[in-house]
């Protein structure tokens, strides 16, 4: 990242007549698919300090985005075995709350790329915090399960949206975007550790609904971030507040080609689609069934909801402690080394019958799960096209959204039939899955 300079450069080299628009911009891609870091050497003009101010203020605004997403996604763990007590359903039929959830996320996520060339990011990103807030308001009613079920719709097409578009933004940054994606997706994690902790308390009241109230305040909280910070602008018009070009188009939309199209034609995007598919089936399998996992294998009664903050604080605390490792080993290749831990880790959880054992585990296990999905994303910002960066990722998140209805339904289902207990083995098998899909994610743009 450009970095603001309390001594200007002295401009020696270019006469006064030079024709700046004849200046080429810097690539935001090497050739290798490595991000160049942006600086004003090509100009040699200083970048000044509001800039630099900007962009610290938008990647807040990103960040609070992430942040109620991560609520969001933290919040239903501990609420799980109180919505099976209150509306008398079983593994089955609450898991029912993951597939429309999916239908929503999936909804915003792939839309994502049609709604920002239409309406702009900032318009967006508002319109999405409200959706969420919509979607919490029918939840805190406390409705009959199928009204209160629908208000997951909303939340998850807002909430996907938010995900997608902060992704989306940040991996377009013109700067090594490594350390601020590992940033911003552990206030993700902080927002996934917090929301267990007010869900467990509102569990054991009569009024529990009343948790989604607190969803409400933190989503219109953040409408309000996003219109201040972005003003219902385009990302071009934003990302030219800070300095950076807009992207330089692929041949084929010089052509016409609809962006779409080139998106479906890209074997990359694809893979990291499945990749990612199967880390939030993973992700979201054990954050939202290791309450009731623990209660019911484990004896943990009452209290076992904080194992789910341990699980999101130690998602946390990985995607901030981990970063040295990602440099040292390679982003590409730490994953098969994650991934290989928390195989083992989870065989613990599985086969030592010992509440304490599992409870460090699972939280080991977020630990050294949670690097993956910021990985994931930075990847695709250094080996795909400029251009196509925010509609590839939005459809990266839609197969995300799947694998968290799906897996999570796939586990209810088969523990309905079974036990919870057969939760360990899905989980270790879908660790496994996530292991030979990587093998085939290019690590260069090609």
């Amino acid at each position: 990242m450009a970095s603001a300079s309390t001594t200007p450069k002295t401009i020696e080299c270019i006469p006064a007549e030079v024709d700046q628009e004849k200046v080429s911009p810097p690539s935001p891609h090497s050739i290798d698919g490595t991000k160049e870091i942006v600086t004003d050497e090509v100009t040699q003009l200083p970048i000044s300090d509001s800039k630099d101010e900007s962009r610290w203020v938008q990647f807040f605004a990103l960040c609070c985005s992430i942040y109620v997403a991560g609520w969001n996604d933290g919040t239903l763990g501990p609420l799980l075995p109180r919505l099976q007590e209150v509306y008398h359903v079983n593994y089955a039929v609450v898991s029912i709350i993951f597939i429309v959830n999916c239908i929503g996320f999936v909804t915003g996520a792939s839309g994502y790329l049609y709604l920002t060339d239409r309406f702009g990011y900032g318009w967006v990103v508002v319109l999405a915090s409200l959706c969420v807030a919509v979607g919490n308001a029918i939840q805190a009613s406390g409705a009959p399960f199928p009204a209160f079920v629908i208000g997951f719709f909303f939340a998850g097409m807002g909430g996907s949206t938010l995900d997608a578009g902060s992704n989306a933004f940040l991996a377009s940054l013109n700067e090594d975007t490594s350390v601020k994606m590992g940033i911003m997706h552990a206030v993700y994690g902080v927002g996934a550790m917090c929301a267990p902790l007010v869900s467990t308390q509102f569990a054991r009241l009569p009024h529990w609904s009343f948790v989604y109230i607190v969803h409400i305040g933190l989503a219109v909280l953040n409408a309000v971030v996003q219109l201040a910070t972005f003003r219902l602008k385009s990302q071009n018009d934003c990302l030219a507040e800070i300095g950076q070009p807009p992207p330089e188009k692929t041949k084929e939309s010089e052509a016409g080609v609809n962006k779409y199209k080139q998106i479906a034609k890209l074997r990359a995007v694809h893979l990291m689609a499945f990749a990612i598919l199967t880390y939030v089936g993973l992700e979201v399998s054990i954050g939202g069934w290791i309450v009731t996992y623990i209660n019911n294998e484990r004896h943990g009664g009452s209290n076992s909801g904080y194992i789910s903050s341990g699980y999101w604080g130690g998602l946390t605390v990985g995607r901030i402690a981990l970063l040295w490792v990602n440099k040292k080993v390679g982003e590409w290749r730490v994953i098969f080394l994650y991934t290989v831990i928390v195989l083992g880790l989870e065989l613990v959880v599985w086969l030592v019958p010992n509440l304490y054992s599992s409870a460090i585990c699972v939280a080991f296990v977020g630990f050294f799960l949670g690097p993956i999905f910021p990985i994931v994303m930075n990847h695709a910002g250094t080996i795909l096209p400029p251009e196509l960066i925010s509609g590839s990722i939005g459809w990266i998140s839609s197969f995300g959204a799947a694998g968290a209805a799906a897996f999570p339904f796939i586990a209810g289902v088969i523990a309905s039939g079974t036990n919870i207990g057969s939760l360990q083995p899905l989980v270790i098998s879908m660790a496994a899955l996530l292991l030979v899909i990587w093998a085939f994610v290019p690590r260069t743009r090609k």
